[in-house]
């Protein structure tokens, strides 16, 4: 059963205040000697999301945000909308389908060898190529070739604000 199923808003209003402007949530009570009454709750996971521990459940801080302040569990997934993991004021908070938070993504994953977000290198030739994925194309589309990382980058960027309503950036 998941932790959704089980804790509600009240629960979380019950042991935990938090504050909208800041992202911040601090408990309500004393629950340990670690875990006193206005202390800052949660622990930074190791890919940066805080998480919280509560009635020995665990759950991401940003999901119990939302729950906090609508009163019900997101029923997708909560996206940051400045792309930064720890900011969860619900004002930076979002509730929309997956394929709408992956169009949000604002930073190459760790395996593009160019660095930048949409871009892949013909090292035989020394371009760069953008390619963005389209919602209902099978194969992702080609946006040109360019000689620099950068000016390709900028032609994925501006397919990017075009095409993914998801976009921020």
């Amino acid at each position: 059963m998941k932790t959704e199923d089980i804790l509600t808003a009240e629960s979380l209003h019950r042991a935990l205040l938090y504050e909208p402007d800041t992202g911040i949530f601090r408990w309500r009570v004393t629950r340990s000697t670690n875990a006193k009454a206005g202390d800052v709750a949660g622990t930074t996971k190791a890919d940066g999301y805080r998480q919280l521990s509560i009635y020995g459940f665990l759950m991401l801080a940003h999901r119990a945000a939302w729950c906090y302040v609508h009163g019900e569990w997101p029923k997708h997934d909560i996206d940051h909308i400045n792309g930064d993991i720890i900011d969860n004021r619900i004002a930076n908070l979002r509730d929309v389908p997956r394929l709408l938070n992956m169009q949000n993504q604002r930073r190459a994953q760790a395996k593009n060898a160019t660095g930048f977000l949409g871009v892949t290198q013909d090292k035989k030739r020394g371009t760069y190529h953008p390619k963005i994925r389209i919602p209902g194309e099978k194969n992702p589309r080609h946006l040109g070739t360019f000689r620099t990382a950068e000016a390709a980058h900028e032609a994925y960027l501006e397919a990017k604000r075009k095409l993914h309503a998801g976009c921020t950036i």
